[in-house]
């Protein structure tokens, strides 16, 4: 899904400028990066608050419209009021479509139910990990990574290194050797694919 969230520049600064805008239904913000001066900007609540409910809005890119103009931008951060359902700041970092730019990315856990571990084995699978940081140019970066479990044993486990990933995107981890584990099964092993069998 693509995001387009409508901004101005922001002319008044400070902590009580902060407070009339968020009163106004406004949220401040920051956009930075791609070389250029970092520049305050304000948007709607509501469009954001709703927005940051879904997962592509974390980690796809995103069109901010300033002024008329259209910038592609990347999520950054957010900071949420401790009570309130409300949005107090939001960071955005500007796209360079020529330079690699590294995002955490969700990984989406599928056919569990149909791995010898689970099927054969009577086991359970671990996710162990939730998300994992890529480096990817921004017209290559994935919203999600598919994490295949079918063929997990019980006893096994799934490293970094076992993920499918799209054309042009690495896992830093890995880039740095380190090989950690995704998701884990455990079970009773052979012994219990044969009870299974059995039965």
């Amino acid at each position: 899904m693509a995001y387009e969230l409508n901004a101005a520049k922001r002319e008044e600064m400070g902590t009580g400028a902060s407070r009339r805008l968020r009163r106004a239904g406004k949220l401040p913000g920051v956009i930075y990066g791609a070389n250029q001066d970092a520049q305050s900007i304000v948007l709607e609540h509501n469009p954001v608050f709703y927005a940051l409910k879904e997962e592509g809005f974390h980690t796809g890119i995103l069109t901010l419209v300033i002024d008329g103009a259209k910038q592609p931008v990347l999520l950054r951060d957010f900071q949420m009021h401790p009570y309130k359902q409300q949005v107090m700041h939001i960071d955005f970092q500007r796209v360079d479509a020529n330079e690699k730019m590294h995002v955490k990315v969700p990984l989406h856990f599928v056919n569990a139910d149909v791995s010898p571990a689970v099927k054969l084995q009577g086991g359970l699978v671990s996710h162990v990990m939730t998300e994992v940081d890529v480096r990817a140019l921004p017209g290559q970066l994935p919203s999600f990574i598919e994490v295949d479990l079918s063929g997990l044993k019980a006893g096994q486990s799934l490293h970094l290194s076992d993920l499918k990933l799209p054309e042009g995107v690495e896992i830093t981890a890995l880039l740095r050797g380190e090989n950690s584990t995704v998701a884990a099964a455990s079970g009773h092993g052979p012994a219990g694919e044969e009870e299974a069998a059995a039965e």
